[in-house]
């Protein structure tokens, strides 16, 4: 058994949290390979040490002196390691890291930082061996991951051994570093546990899984035990806030189940995502529920217009001339709408709508704004008999109006179009009617 452990910027924080991270890993001998972001905050109106490595680059290109950031940088970790009584020389490595920076740093370089000192205190702490992600992860030209050299790289590199590993960056191949986006530590935990064919890849945060609702909208949402990744897309396509899909597709590629934990409720199983689950272990009839403001509902009506077969070709390139995505696409007989988001929609609107009649002549066009949509996703709303009439029965009484329905055709979710006043009530009604 191989797990990969993942921990967030919120697990890495100070010392106290090193010690829960020390405390997991030790509790199962299984978690042979770490990968750490760069320390976040500790309080309210702290600074993530990203952001001010961020903010140390920009003092360095507009000639301000970058000395007082970047000692809140040294003490930070120096205060780790000194609370945490470790033997190790990090003053050597600030101060090559501040000699270069007078001399000229890129900011990759530069904001990689953080993850790289916090692996080596990490692998310090744990007694574990620090593999700097500059030796296995590279990046081609265009700047996508060249997984095949990467992967077999980390294998040979990390065989046999307890391994800690900065997330976040990677080299070119010229050797210079490079660092994926915002949340790129997620990615490489991925990578690491696709590397290493790990059995299952821990991602270790400051929330105990993903919850069924946002807790902003329904208090005490409950956390979703099981999800499939196909679910997972669907929830956060529509607005949940889970993790980014380039972190779900290394670990999905090679069938590796993805454990969302939390440091500081260790205990908490979290949620599980795999590709499939067995269904004889009983679920809920729904997963989650989310959803997102501030869409718009173009709708284009003619006669006939569904026994034309260009019709929705010429709607469709209107939208793609424009760069605008189609998020849904009801349709009925006569008429064919989209659903668009009103900040895409923005700046190109009435030419929209102008190249709409031009190429459709149609009877008429409506345009509906200020539209929420909200979808309930399950796996096993497919073998449920009137989850479908129990959504709308739910959302009737409560004196909410539907404007617009879609479903695919693998009955992974019912999507729903509400008014922007009625999103949050629409997702308390209907969790409080599946969920509880």
């Amino acid at each position: 058994m191989l797990k990969v452990a993942k921990f967030g910027g919120s697990s890495m924080a100070d010392a106290k949290q090193y010690q829960k991270v020390k405390d997991i890993i030790l509790s199962d001998p299984s978690r042979k390979a770490v990968v750490v972001s760069a320390a976040g905050k500790r309080f309210s109106g702290d600074h993530k040490l990203t952001d001010l490595l961020y903010l140390c680059h920009a003092h360095l290109q507009y000639g301000v002196d970058a000395g007082s950031v970047f000692q809140m940088i040294r003490d930070r970790y120096t205060e780790i390691r000194d609370e945490l009584k470790l033997n190790i020389d990090l003053e050597a490595d600030f101060d090559a890291l501040w000699q270069k920076m007078q001399s000229g740093i890129s900011q990759d370089e530069l904001v990689s930082r953080g993850e790289y000192f916090s692996a080596k205190l990490m692998a310090a702490y744990l007694g574990f061996t620090f593999v700097d992600a500059a030796r296995w992860l590279t990046f081609q030209t265009d700047g996508s991951i060249d997984e095949e050299a990467s992967y077999a790289a980390l294998a040979q590199i990390a065989a046999g051994k307890c391994v800690v590993i900065p997330g976040f960056y990677g080299v070119m191949a010229d050797g210079s570093v490079h660092i994926m986006e915002r949340g790129g530590s997620d990615i490489t935990g991925a990578l690491v546990a696709a590397a290493l064919d790990a059995d299952v890849y821990e991602n270790w945060t400051d929330v105990s899984g993903i919850l069924m609702a946002d807790p902003r909208i329904v208090k005490d949402a409950q956390t979703i035990k099981r999800v499939t990744y196909s679910e997972l897309r669907e929830l956060s396509y529509i607005g949940a806030q889970v993790l980014h899909e380039a972190t779900i597709f290394p670990v999905r590629e090679k069938n590796i189940p993805l454990n969302i934990r939390n440091t500081n409720d260790p205990s908490h199983p979290g949620t599980m995502i795999r590709e499939t689950f067995d269904d004889a272990v009983e679920d809920g009839i729904i997963t989650g529920i989310a959803g997102k403001k501030d869409f718009v509902i173009i709708t284009v009506t003619k006669s006939g217009l569904s026994s034309r077969p260009d019709s929705i070709r010429k709607i469709m390139e209107v939208f793609e001339k424009y760069g605008v995505c189609v998020s849904y696409a009801p349709s009925g007989i006569d008429c064919f709408s989209t659903v668009v988001e009103a900040a895409r929609l923005a700046s190109c609107r009435y030419a929209v709508l102008a190249d709409l009649e031009k190429s459709l002549k149609p009877d008429k066009i409506d345009v509906s704004e200020n539209i929420a949509v909200v979808a309930v996703v399950g796996r096993k709303m497919a073998s449920r008999a009137g989850t479908s009439a129990k959504i709308f029965d739910v959302l009737g009484k409560n004196n909410i109006n539907i404007r617009m329905i879609s479903q695919g055709p693998e009955e992974l979710n019912i999507i729903i179009g509400v008014n922007n006043d009625d999103f949050a009530p629409a997702i308390r009604m209907l969790y409080q009617s599946f969920a509880k």
